[in-house]
């Protein structure tokens, strides 16, 4: 009887799964073609979306040729940066630029789990489980209008994946700024100077003992937002690292 019950029980849940695909078929995260099977993205898509190159520059992030890295690069050998070394997952551009949007403008963030989930084992090569992951953080009113923390989110999926702590309490933002993308590269980093402050008090209460602290962004384009939060963070004594989604291909002037 048991061995009759188990038949009638595998019969029925084989039924569901053929009506859940009927009624909600797999497809493409991105442009939401169908699929043969769950779990995967287009071909198309799959073609467009380019992780950032490992051959990169360690501490700002920008390509090199592979004679050349890990650097430092020409621009980092005459400058002084307050990132020990920067790291992206992908090239904002394609799906994965449709996916950043679409998580940010319509709270839609499948393609964006998906994105990292593709990139988990880079993900857990590049952050340690003693790190400690702190968000980029938002303007208050903004926060409030919008109902989300899109680095805050991002901070805490990627320590899931990757074991190390996370928070978005011990960097604050000052004041309220226009928002980067309505301005140019040099008023990007005039906008943003004092525009970080780290909560001292939260600091020593939270206790953290971290090797080195990972400031995480969605995008980055110019650079200036992770430049000056990181230079915020200098005051905390810890190694900082800059961790992004994504990155334009030129995003690394930090001007």
């Amino acid at each position: 009887m048991l061995v009759g019950m188990r038949h009638l029980s595998t019969l029925c849940a084989a039924g569901v799964n053929r009506l859940r695909y009927f009624l909600f078929p797999p497809a493409c995260p991105f442009c939401q073609r169908p699929l043969p099977e769950q779990g995967g993205c287009c071909v198309c898509c799959h073609e467009q979306i380019h992780p950032w190159p490992q051959e990169h520059c360690q501490q700002c992030g920008i390509p090199l040729p592979s004679g050349m890295a890990p650097g430092p690069c020409g621009r980092c050998l005459r400058r002084r940066l307050p990132m020990q070394c920067s790291e992206s997952l992908f090239v904002y551009s394609g799906p994965v630029r449709q996916a950043v949007l679409q998580w940010k403008l319509q709270g839609r963030d499948h393609a964006v789990r998906w994105l990292l989930a593709v990139a988990r084992a880079r993900i857990q090569g590049i952050i340690a489980p003693a790190d400690l992951l702190l968000s980029v953080p938002m303007p208050i009113g903004r926060m409030r209008s919008s109902g989300q923390h899109h680095a805050a989110s991002l901070a805490r999926w990627l320590a899931e994946i990757s074991g190390a702590a996370w928070d978005w309490r011990v960097l604050r933002r000052r004041g309220s700024q226009p928002r980067q993308s309505a301005l140019s590269g040099i008023e990007r980093r005039r906008n943003l100077r004092k525009a970080f402050a780290v909560d001292a008090d939260y600091w020593a209460s939270a206790g953290y003992q971290a090797k080195r602290i990972w400031l995480v962004d969605d995008i980055q384009t110019t650079g200036a937002t992770v430049y000056h939060a990181a230079r915020a963070l200098q005051r905390l004594q810890r190694p900082v690292c800059t961790l992004t989604l994504a990155r334009t291909p030129d995003g690394g002037s930090y001007d």
